[in-house]
């Protein structure tokens, strides 16, 4: 995450509860009641610093959004709508090539994902952190899927209803997922140079 310690957040009279998985409880909660805390949790959701700039920009606006969320947690559903278009825009660069244009579409790249690219819940680190499944919200067998989600909120009112729980966390494991092999050819630039 790009530096934001120029954002001001004080701790809370009242913790901030939102929905979040926890280790062995997809359907968590979280209760933050400290500034730092918030902070902490919000900065360790970065994605890999080897992944293009733009997509790093994108998520970045989602990151931020979720960090001043603290603020006003009506701002969480706008970073989720961020959030999404940064895998969006990662799964076009990373399969557009793959799918034909006339069937391209953001939920046909998530399906790909899966589908072609073998994506699956044992390869997600959030799910493997606390259980449940998000391949469905992928494929279209669990609803709303990513897709759905994404045109929800930037069709709709973005600031309505709860956050949707480690979003951000999906989205960046995602995202983490679908640039493994160029994370991996850039790691072993570095090794050689």
């Amino acid at each position: 995450m790009r530096n934001t310690d120029h954002i001001i957040l004080e701790d809370r009279a009242v913790p901030l509860l939102l929905p979040w998985p926890l280790p062995g409880d997809p359907g968590g909660f979280i209760e933050v009641a400290k500034a730092d805390d918030w902070r902490a949790l919000v900065g360790s959701l970065g994605i890999d610093p080897r992944i293009p700039d733009i997509v790093r920009a994108k998520f970045h606006r989602a990151h931020t959004l979720y960090l001043v969320g603290w603020l006003d947690l009506g701002l969480v559903k706008a970073a989720e709508l961020a959030a999404l278009i940064a895998l969006e825009l990662a799964v076009m660069d990373r399969y557009g090539g793959k799918v034909s244009k006339s069937k391209r579409s953001f939920a046909a790249l998530l399906k790909y994902m899966v589908d072609s690219d073998g994506l699956t819940d044992a390869q997600i680190p959030m799910i493997v952190r606390c259980g449940g499944k998000a391949i469905g919200q992928l494929t279209g067998d669990t609803r709303p899927t990513l897709a759905e989600r994404r045109n929800k909120l930037a069709h709709g009112d973005p600031f309505d209803g709860l956050p949707t729980g480690g979003l951000l966390e999906l989205v960046r494991d995602l995202i983490n997922f679908a640039y493994r092999d160029y994370i991996a050819a850039a790691a072993s630039l570095e090794v050689q140079s």
